[in-house]
């Protein structure tokens, strides 16, 4: 009879292969979604084998488990629209974090050796943390929880107490490993207790502006609790697994916060937005524009730049924004996207909702590419962009001050898309809004957007 592990372990180890080549593959736009296929079969390859581990127990109950996760994620995919993917994204990393913990729970209650124990209580701890922060930043981002920071006095002292707490009650749990005496049983669970109330504590003071990075970090945190668990077990594809998604929300979430010219620290311990700015340098008054007056600045106009935000995956724009694009173009004007970094709710949002619209690559910008171009556009079209585009940040004072933004302000017309007078995610006032140079097109942006299209047909 063959052994299982000659099988098992060339599987894993295929899988392996196959994560990398996914993640390889994701790195590119146009490559993205075949990248997402090949990580796809590699755990579903892994999962497949793992049943053919000696001495597996369960088995009924655990392919009751797959069947439901599985089934309530696939329809849970299917109906999220694009607007819902960031929290999508967050609660389904917390539950990440939750398996991970809960691995790291069964290890420990089942006596393991004190050389994996160890693992085995870091994994639980970050998993732990990761699970109930994520919950946090899930219904900050559904809009089931304010999403300004909230404070209290002494809210540093009081996690680090309870961080210090988690520590001490895995320690404790650490000096009984290898045998299950009666306080581990005790300890074990003030341990996951605290972890998981230290994450609660930890996201609240994180308002929605941040949640980009948030996000980024906590995908990390869960990568690198599997990683412990795999270690802790024995379980190649899960070190692997884990060391990659831990690598790779790491440098993301660098990326994000270098984007936004913040420090990781400011993100998780700043509180920003918790306050309204005081004293604030806005001057001028809103001005208000027609869809056909916009219409005419677009149909003389030798260069338009379009820089979409959230507004409008709120409003599903994307297709009429393409029309308009498209309607341009074939009038000989030229037209560009501008994307900021954290526009919208997570990284590559506004990518994938205008290359689910039909838009090409070869017309996105990021910022630093497209900034030098403003100064020399007739037009520029914001839809739903707020915070990304407020020249506050190039203001001494500001909360906004040093984080890099799209430099719209320099355009020689500016055309704001919005619903109404509301301030963006960090909650400042948008100095744009009150420039000379500013006009503000009220509504919601697809109706909007339509609007300028069959006027700009007419002429």
């Amino acid at each position: 009879m063959v052994d299982p592990q000659l099988v098992i372990e060339p599987v894993y180890l295929a899988t392996v292969f196959f994560f990398i080549i996914g993640l390889y593959r994701m790195s590119n736009p146009l490559t993205a979604r075949s990248g997402i296929v090949w990580a796809g079969a590699a755990m579903l390859l892994a999962t497949v084998v793992t049943f053919l581990t000696p001495g597996l127990g369960n088995i009924g109950l655990i392919g009751i488990g797959i069947a439901v996760g599985g089934g309530l994620g696939y329809l849970a995919a299917k109906r999220v629209a694009m607007t819902d993917m960031p929290q999508m994204v967050a609660i389904y990393n917390g539950m990440g974090g939750g398996a991970a913990a809960s691995i790291s729970a069964v290890e420990l209650l089942a006596g393991t050796a004190a050389n994996t124990a160890v693992l085995a209580v870091a994994g639980g701890l970050i998993g732990s943390i990761s699970f109930s922060g994520s919950l946090i930043a899930f219904l900050k981002l559904q809009g089931w929880m304010r999403q300004k920071p909230i404070t209290y006095s002494a809210q540093q002292v009081v996690n680090i107490v309870v961080l210090l707490l988690a520590g001490f009650f895995g320690a404790l749990v650490l000096t009984n490993s290898g045998v299950v005496p009666l306080p581990v049983r005790l300890f074990l669970p003030l341990f996951f207790l605290l972890a998981l109330l230290f994450g609660l504590l930890m996201t609240l003071p994180i308002g929605g502006a941040d949640m980009p990075v948030v996000i980024s970090l906590f995908n990390a945190l869960t990568g690198l609790a599997v990683a412990f668990d795999g270690f802790a077990i024995g379980n190649y594809a899960m070190i692997v697994a884990g060391v990659i998604v831990g690598a790779a929300g790491s440098l993301l979430t660098l990326v994000m916060a270098r984007a936004m010219n913040r420090s990781i620290p400011s993100v998780l311990f700043g509180a920003f937005g918790a306050t309204d700015e005081v004293g604030g340098a806005v001057t001028g008054s809103l001005k208000s524009i027609e869809a056909d007056d916009v219409a005419v600045m677009l149909a003389y106009a030798s260069k338009v730049i379009i820089a979409p935000g959230y507004g409008m995956a709120v409003a599903q724009a994307q297709q009429k924004v393409k029309e308009l694009s498209d309607l341009l173009e074939s009038r000989g004007t030229p037209v560009k996207f501008a994307i900021h970094p954290v526009a919208g709710r997570m990284p590559g949002h506004m990518n994938v909702l205008l290359a689910e619209a039909g838009v090409g690559y070869e017309h996105l910008f990021d910022r630093d590419e497209i900034n030098p171009e403003f100064t020399g556009t007739d037009v520029v079209l914001v839809i739903g962009a707020n915070d990304v585009v407020n020249p506050a940040a190039h203001r001494q004072g500001s909360p906004l001050f040093g984080m890099p933004i799209l430099d719209v302000e320099l355009a020689k017309n500016v055309i704001v898309l919005k619903r109404g007078q509301g301030r963006g995610f960090a909650g400042i006032e948008n100095d744009l809004f009150y420039r000379d140079n500013t006009r503000l097109l009220y509504g919601d942006a697809q109706e909007s957007v339509g609007k300028i299209v069959q006027a700009l047909k007419k002429l």
